[in-house]
Formats: C-alpha cells, structure tokens, sequence
C-alpha cells in the first residue's frame, strides 16, 4: 500500500522511517508504544513486503511487525535454557551481566535472579551516562565493556530495544532474552523477590 494511502485511526501520525536515524528510529519507536516495521520484511498475513513505515499503535496499514519478531540485528538471542545457566553463573563480577529494564512497579511480580533493574521507558539514556553516575543512580556497577548485557523485560520489545542502544553506546557483547518474564514465569522459573 503506498504511503500516501495509510490512514491512522485516532488522528495518530504516520511518519516514514527516513525521517529518524536508523538505530534512533528503532528505539524510540519501542519506547513511545509504536510499532516498527523493518524495510523489506515479508508480512505473512498479508503477504507483501512492508515499505519501512512506523506506525503508532492503532495506526491502519499492511506489512506491520512487531520489533521483537524481526531478524536480530548485531545481538544474541537467548532462550529459557541459557538464561537459568545465567542464573546459576550468579551475579556480580561475571562474564555476563542480567538487566531487566521493565519499570519499578512491575517488580512486584518478582524478578529473574541475579538480575539488575535499569527501566528503558524513563531512563533511556543510562546505558551512556559515565560509570560513576550510572552506579549511584542505579545501585549496581555499570556493565564493563568486555561483559556481555543481557537484557530481559516482560515480553521482549523493550529488551530489544535495550540491545539496540546498548550497542549504540559501543557495546560489543549484548543479548537479548525474547522470551522474558512472560516465559520465564510460565516455564516456571525461579523468581526473586515480588509479591507472590
């Protein structure tokens, strides 16, 4: 469908993605609630090729994918199995660091152990900030260089979008558990702390 013909519903904007620097596209669009479409990706409902739009959530067009079911670009994808290896690795000092980037208030469910909270949606930018900041704000070290980030959420978006900038900011080593809190609690995972 030619861009020209995409009508959003809600009066919210369509905005093709030349107008936004790739990686910055990507994630401010997981950031914001929209979904993006990954130029030249094949729809399988539709059967077509998608031309590379954002669209707000809502927004009426063919060729839609959610970010987390794109190819992975530059990052590691991790399964159940690999991350309760993680897990079992425990925590400070290791090869591999565990960050779950969803927000405060839904820690009350619990967390994957060993894993570190940095909330994408009101902190974007901490993965830039200078190790000493990044530490007192978050309580915990900023990952090192040479470490891998593993990053988890509740169902993938935000962690993708997480290795994203986390790769921006120079990262070489960074995965992505898509999965995330939804699988690891209905494959009955260990969980720390929460209310349950």
């Amino acid at each position: 469908m030619p861009p020209s013909r995409l009508v959003p519903r809600f009066s919210l904007p369509t905005t093709p993605l030349s107008s936004f620097p790739r990686s910055v596209a990507r994630s401010i669009s997981i950031c914001k609630g929209t979904i993006h479409t990954v130029p030249g990706a094949i729809d399988a409902r539709a059967g077509i090729r998608n031309q590379g739009w954002i669209r707000r959530a809502g927004a009426v067009g063919q060729g839609q994918v959610r970010w987390h079911s794109a190819p992975p670009t530059g990052s590691k994808v991790y399964d159940f199995e690999e991350i309760s290896g993680i897990v079992e690795e425990g925590g400070e000092g290791k090869e591999r660091v565990l960050v779950d980037v969803r927000e405060p208030h839904e820690l009350e469910q619990g967390r994957i152990p060993t894993a570190h909270n940095l909330p994408l949606q009101t902190h974007p930018d901490a993965i830039f900030l200078p190790a000493e900041e990044f530490e007192a704000q978050f309580g915990f070290p900023k990952p090192r260089a040479e470490q891998e980030i593993v990053f988890y959420c509740k169902a993938g978006v935000r962690s993708s979008a997480a290795a994203q900038l986390a790769l921006r900011a120079g990262y070489q080593k960074v995965g992505e558990y898509r999965g995330s809190w939804l699988d690891w609690q209905r494959k009955g995972g260990e969980i720390e702390g929460g209310n349950s």
